[in-house]
């Protein structure tokens, strides 16, 4: 049965070819541990999209004959080459950043005075929490053996925060205008000075 494959079900093929067997609890739990934290999506497709692949031959399904009955999936030969192929191909989306206060600082002119400077307040907030997590988690495991490919996106991460609040930080102390004159444009110059 060929179907069509979207990025939640190269994630649970790939949750499940790292992990081994497991249950949609279980890819829930490991994507809130890991990916859950770069690769947002609604956690109800980890229940629905495995009987989806096992429907498709790309997860096997057994289910507990007594108890809760709970339903475990583990990679067919199929799921693992369907996973390879993707992998294979090193064409991706474009990278998106969707961020809702962007949306606002879009619109900010439209809000009372200091709208701007109380979303980069807040922003500053939680981008420094952010940072401040996924640095404790990388220094937990950074020494792992063998998991380097899988901290290099806690790395991407890291240096997105430091971005981030970077520049809510200059909206936040020196308004939009400062943010965009700390910004080196194309062509080596650089963006207007504030007044």
């Amino acid at each position: 049965m060929a179907i069509n494959l979207s990025s939640s079900s190269y994630l649970v093929l790939g949750l499940i070819g790292l992990r081994g067997p497991s249950s949609s609890y279980q890819l829930k739990r490991a994507v809130e541990r890991s990916v859950g934290y770069f690769w947002p999506f609604p956690h109800s497709q980890l229940y629905v999209e495995p009987r989806r692949l096992a429907e498709a031959g790309l997860l096997e399904e057994s289910a507990e004959t007594g108890g809760r009955r709970r339903r475990t999936y583990s990679l067919t030969p199929a799921g693992r080459e369907a996973l390879r192929e993707w992998l294979r191909d090193p064409a991706t989306e474009v990278f998106q950043v969707r961020n809702e206060a962007e949306l606002k600082l879009f619109f900010s002119e439209l809000g009372d005075e200091g709208t701007a400077e109380r979303l980069a307040e807040a922003q500053v907030r939680y981008h420094q929490g952010r940072l401040e997590e996924f640095q404790k988690m990388l220094e937990r495991l950074v020494d792992v053996p063998d998991l380097e490919k899988r901290v290099a996106p806690l790395v991407l991460g890291v240096r997105i925060e430091e971005a981030c609040l970077s520049f809510w930080h200059d909206v936040r102390d020196s308004g939009v205008r400062g943010a965009l004159a700390r910004t080196r444009l194309p062509g080596g110059h650089e963006g207007p000075h504030p007044d």
